[in-house]
C-alpha cells in the first residue's frame, strides 16, 4: 500500500510541477481514514488548505463553522451519507461545488435530484493525480464558492461508458 501511495504522489508531483495553486480551502469528508489522510496530505502538499471530517455529520459541523471553496465527499458513511450532506448544503442555499469521491456513484439518486448539482464524480480507487486534476478543473470551472452552480452538471459524462 505504501508503495502505491508513493507512486501516486510521484504521479501527482509530475502533474502539478510548475503549477501554482491558489490558496483555496477544501473540506474532505471521508470515513475511510487512509483515503481521508492521503487526500488531505496531498492537497496540502500542493498548496491547498484542506480540512478533514470522518463522516457526514462531522462534515456538516465543519461547513457551519468555516467557509470552504470546495467539498469532496464520500457517499456511504455512518451518521450522514454524502447525498444527505449535499441535500443539507443545498437546502441552506450554499453554492459550494462538490466532488463526490465514491466507490459506487449514486446515479439513481442524482438523477432524481438534479438540484444537488454535483460538479464531479471521482470513482474509487483513484490516484492522487486524478484527485488533483479533478480538484483543479472543478475550482477552475466553478470559480470556488462564489459562483452559482447550474443544475444538471455533467457529472454523468465522467463515469465509464459501461457504468
Amino acid at each position: 500500500m505504501n508503495e502505491e501511495i508513493l507512486e501516486a504522489e510521484e504521479s501527482a508531483a509530475a502533474f502539478t510541477e510548475g503549477q501554482a495553486n491558489p490558496s483555496r480551502r477544501i473540506l474532505v469528508v471521508e470515513d475511510e481514514s487512509t483515503i481521508r489522510q492521503v487526500s488531505t496530505t496531498v492537497l496540502i502538499r500542493y498548496g491547498y488548505h484542506a480540512d478533514a471530517a470522518e463522516d457526514g455529520a462531522a462534515g456538516w459541523e465543519a461547513l457551519q463553522a468555516r467557509r470552504y471553496d470546495l467539498l469532496i465527499t464520500d457517499n456511504n458513511m455512518p451518521k450522514l451519507s454524502g447525498i444527505d450532506l449535499i441535500k443539507m448544503l443545498r437546502a441552506e442555499d450554499m453554492a459550494l461545488p462538490v466532488i463526490m469521491a465514491t466507490g459506487v456513484a449514486p446515479t439513481h439518486e442524482l438523477d432524481r435530484n438534479p438540484k444537488l448539482n454535483i460538479a464531479a464524480i471521482l470513482l474509487k480507487p483513484f490516484t492522487t493525480g486524478e484527485l488533483l486534476e479533478t480538484v483543479r478543473k472543478t475550482l477552475r470551472v466553478n470559480g470556488g464558492a462564489q459562483e452559482q452552480i447550474e443544475p444538471g452538471s455533467e457529472w454523468r459524462s465522467q463515469l465509464p461508458d459501461n457504468y
